[in-house]
């Protein structure tokens, strides 16, 4: 059996400078957002996941979103060039964490720029978000570098949402699931696409076979995937959710 670990990352007390781009500031409420991280690191260990805390950024604001230092497929880890400069430097402790475990190391170098948040994996083939945080040089850089592990990279219209992953994310089934009205481009997973209720509803992150987690903003969409025979398991992320954040970005999955 893999071991299932997750890379996991403290909000930095600034958390509530964090960017934001597609929606209006609200105000963030630090002590809560603590607490919400420590529920979500609380339902990985429920569900099997060992997490591995990577070196907190005090002066990082958007730290917490660990997802976007990196793309990892098979035994490669892809550190990310963020779209953003300012968060160009939440990448370096990420790297060593992901050198802890074992991967090999590649980095996108300029001009690319790739965040992890715009990338979507499901079963050999990597969907990139290109036009908000990543270009048209991160995705081909990506490309080269996981073509000899057999990957097909396909760039994916983003205009609607920060990241690809704010649109749309993979059922454990292949099904992709997306809130319509934030999807740039439906038909590219043409018959696989999923239309869910709630804009929430769209993020998923795979805790096994049958088993997601979900955020709490999303309570009919979490019944939809129930019917389909998913177990559910729903927290509270409202804090980063103010800050374009989904239960995806606030942790790197580590399955080999």
């Amino acid at each position: 059996m893999h071991t299932r670990r997750a890379l996991v990352r403290r909000p930095s007390p600034r958390l509530a400078e964090g960017l934001v781009t597609h929606i209006e500031r609200s105000e963030v409420d630090v002590e809560l957002a603590q607490q919400q991280w420590q529920g979500y690191v609380d339902a990985l260990v429920a569900a099997g996941w060992e997490p591995r805390e990577v070196d907190a950024a005090a002066d990082c604001p958007d730290s917490a979103f660990v997802e976007d230092t990196m793309v990892v497929y098979g035994d490669l880890a892809v550190i990310a060039r963020p779209g953003a400069p300012e968060r160009r430097p939440e990448v370096t402790a990420a790297e060593e964490a992901v050198r802890a475990e074992g991967y090999r190391v590649a980095h996108i170098e300029a001009p690319g720029t790739l965040d992890g948040g715009d990338v979507l994996k499901h079963g050999g083939t990597v969907w990139v978000g290109q036009g908000g945080r990543t270009n048209a040089e991160g995705i081909a850089q990506l490309r080269a570098l996981l073509a000899p592990m057999g990957a097909r990279v396909i760039a994916c219209p983003l205009e609607k949402v920060l990241h690809l992953k704010s649109a749309v994310t993979a059922l454990p089934d292949g099904t992709v699931i997306g809130y319509e009205p934030l999807v740039d481009d439906p038909s590219v997973w043409g018959d696989r696409f999923l239309a869910v209720p709630e804009e929430a509803g769209a993020h998923v992150v795979l805790l096994g076979d049958d088993h997601v987690l979900m955020a709490a903003s999303a309570p009919r969409t979490a019944a939809l995937l129930h019917r389909r025979g998913l177990k559910v398991t729903r927290v509270d992320i409202s804090e980063y959710e103010k800050l374009e954040g989904c239960v995806t970005c606030l942790s790197v999955r580590l399955r080999r």
